[in-house]
C-alpha cells in the first residue's frame, strides 16, 4: 500500500498558478531518488480514485470521456526509495502497486522502447500508460481513438503539474517503438497497448 495522499498533500503547497507557470519538459535529472511519498502523490494526481457512481463508473483526479478511464498505469522504477528495480502496475481503487517483474539493469531496455532517447535511462521512474480500448469502444465506437488520445493528454498534464510540486520534472514521449514498448510490459499489442510514456526525475541542483 502506498502512503495515503490525504496525509501528505498539505506538504506540497505549490499553487496551481505557479505549477502552470513553471511547468516545462525536463530531460536532465539528478541522481536523487524519489521518495515513496512523492511517488504516491504522482500516482494520485494522474489516476487517483475519488468516488464510485453506480456499479461501473469511477470518478478520478483526471477527466475521462464518459468516465470510461481506459488506461492502465505501469511504472518502470529505477530509483525510488524502498522499491526494487523493476516493472510495477498501479491499482487506483486501492492506491497500491503490484509487482509485474523485478529485474535489474533494464534501464536501457526502457530507453530502447523509446527509440533510444537516453534520458529515459537516467530517470528515477518511467510512466507507461496503456489503453484497453474496449472500455471505451462499447460506448463511443469509431470516436474512441479520439477520446482516448484526449484523455491521455489530461493524464500527462496532471503529471507535469504534480512534478512541479515535488521538485521534479518529466518529458512526455509519443515517439516510441510500439512493438518494443508493448513487449517491455508484456502486453499483447491488440487488446491492450501503450499510448503514452513519461520519464520522471528530480531537478538537477
Amino acid at each position: 500500500m502506498l502512503p495515503p495522499v490525504k496525509d501528505i498533500i498539505s506538504e506540497y503547497p505549490v499553487t496551481i498558478c505557479k505549477a502552470i507557470q513553471d511547468r516545462k519538459s525536463l530531460r536532465n535529472y539528478s541522481n536523487e531518488p524519489l521518495t515513496l511519498q512523492e511517488l504516491s502523490l504522482l500516482l494520485w494526481a494522474t489516476q487517483g480514485y475519488r468516488a464510485t457512481i453506480g456499479p461501473y463508473t469511477t470518478l478520478r483526479t483526471v477527466p475521462s470521456a464518459g468516465s470510461r478511464h481506459s488506461f492502465e498505469t505501469y511504472l518502470y522504477i529505477r530509483n525510488v526509495e524502498e522499491l526494487e528495480e523493476g516493472i510495477y502496475r498501479y491499482l487506483p481503487l486501492s492506491h497500491e502497486l503490484v509487482i509485474e517483474e523485478l529485474r535489474d539493469g533494464i534501464a536501457q531496455d526502457a530507453a530502447h522502447a523509446c527509440r533510444n532517447q537516453l534520458f529515459v535511462a537516467t530517470s528515477s521512474l518511467v510512466f507507461f500508460w496503456s489503453t484497453v480500448p474496449k472500455r471505451t469502444e462499447w460506448r463511443y465506437g469509431d470516436a474512441s481513438a479520439k477520446v482516448i488520445a484526449i484523455d491521455a493528454g489530461h493524464v500527462c498534464q496532471n503529471l507535469y503539474l504534480a512534478c512541479e510540486a515535488i521538485g521534479a520534472g518529466t518529458c512526455a514521449i509519443a515517439a516510441y517503438d510500439q512493438d518494443a514498448a508493448d513487449s517491455f510490459l508484456n502486453l499483447d499489442g491488440e487488446e491492450e497497448f501503450v499510448v503514452y510514456i513519461a520519464p520522471v526525475g528530480k531537478r538537477p541542483g
